[in-house]
């Protein structure tokens, strides 16, 4: 017989009062929907019903693999998780909704919060952010990908006339050339071997090279294509003295990296940057809730639809998961730089 708490892909467990649906990763290429108790808000608390979630392809990738290394489990968790890696887990940090229940300035609003995928949740409402009216809630689930990006260009700090370069143009390098072309550069390429991101530069308005053709004497270079040889490009582009800013998760892989040849005698710098913190130019200023609003303020750009392909309903996600960790399209549509999960209700 099986576990009553628990429903098969492609079937959204009911909601009654007090009870809500969420996914969860219960083994390696293996996820259900699961009806999960819902309390009532208590003071300072909310309850948000989701309109859409977000898929976020590394790290969801990972976890939804059970490939999240050991040394690492603590920094990946999320900040509502459940459960433990490698499974069972309650995994996302992407959810777009309306408050229905909690304080008064914030009912009827359409916020963002850090949130697995679920129907219906309860969470302090300092947890909450609001979406400005300008962004629709799909694209505000671009949030936490924006932010990543903000924190990277307070890491660089890009000056007038610069000529920066960014490698790998998937969501983070995307959303990171997206802010800097609104900079006023010198020069700004995209460079990514895949001719399938030329849409979306096209959309922003920036030129997309292939990693031979890249233009070289960079005074930054973001790197965000988690692979070697983007790496060892960004060290042969960036100009003498020049930084090189890794926003990149490798997961457990190794990483080798060429620092003989000319790395020292042209001084060039390489530097993390994560999102885990405020950038240290701006620490002492500037919290992560502040970031976090900034972000959703610069998500008023419309050139961010680009980003997103067309929904998938949050009954079918275990199967999407699954679609999504081989790479393939999801219902035959392209399912964009982040996919979205639309839930019951969502315009």
């Amino acid at each position: 017989m099986g576990d009553p708490n628990r429903t098969g892909p492609g079937t959204a467990a009911p909601t009654t009062p007090g009870m809500a649906t969420a996914y969860w990763t219960t083994g390696p290429r293996q996820g259900e929907l699961r009806p999960v108790p819902v309390s009532e808000p208590g003071e300072g608390e909310a309850l948000v019903r989701a309109l859409y979630s977000g898929h976020s392809r590394g790290t969801e990738n990972l976890v939804h693999a059970c490939k999240v290394p050991d040394r690492v489990a603590d920094l990946m968790e999320a900040p509502h998780q459940e459960g433990s890696f490698p499974a069972p887990v309650k995994y996302g940090y992407l959810s777009v909704g309306v408050v229905e229940r909690g304080p008064a300035e914030l009912e009827g609003r359409t916020v963002f919060c850090l949130y697995p995928h679920q129907d219906r949740y309860v969470v302090p409402a300092a947890d909450l952010t609001p979406v400005p009216e300008g962004v629709p809630p799909r694209r505000a689930l671009l949030a936490g990908a924006v932010e990543t990006a903000v924190n990277a260009l307070w890491e660089a700090g890009p000056r007038i006339g610069d000529r920066i370069a960014v490698v790998g143009c998937g969501l983070i390098g995307a959303s990171a050339v997206a802010l800097l072309r609104r900079f006023p550069l010198d020069r700004l390429e995209a460079v990514d071997p895949d001719p399938g991101r030329q849409g979306l530069m096209d959309a922003l308005g920036v030129r997309l090279v292939a990693p031979g053709d890249a233009a070289e004497d960079c005074d930054i270079v973001l790197h965000a294509s988690a692979t070697p040889e983007g790496l060892a490009r960004c060290l042969e582009i960036v100009g003498d003295d020049g930084e090189v800013i890794e926003l990149s998760w490798y997961g457990d892989r190794s990483v080798q990296v060429p620092l003989g040849a000319d790395f020292h005698a042209r001084r060039l710098s390489l530097r993390a940057s994560q999102v885990g913190q405020v950038a240290q130019p701006r620490r002492v200023r500037r919290t992560t809730a502040q970031r976090l609003a900034l972000a959703l303020r610069l998500l008023e750009d419309p050139a961010f639809d680009a980003f997103l392909g067309e929904p998938s309903d949050f009954a079918d996600l275990p199967a999407t998961m699954d679609r999504l960790a081989e790479g393939g399209d999801v219902a035959g549509a392209w399912p964009g730089l982040c996919h979205v999960i639309r839930y019951p209700g969502a315009p």
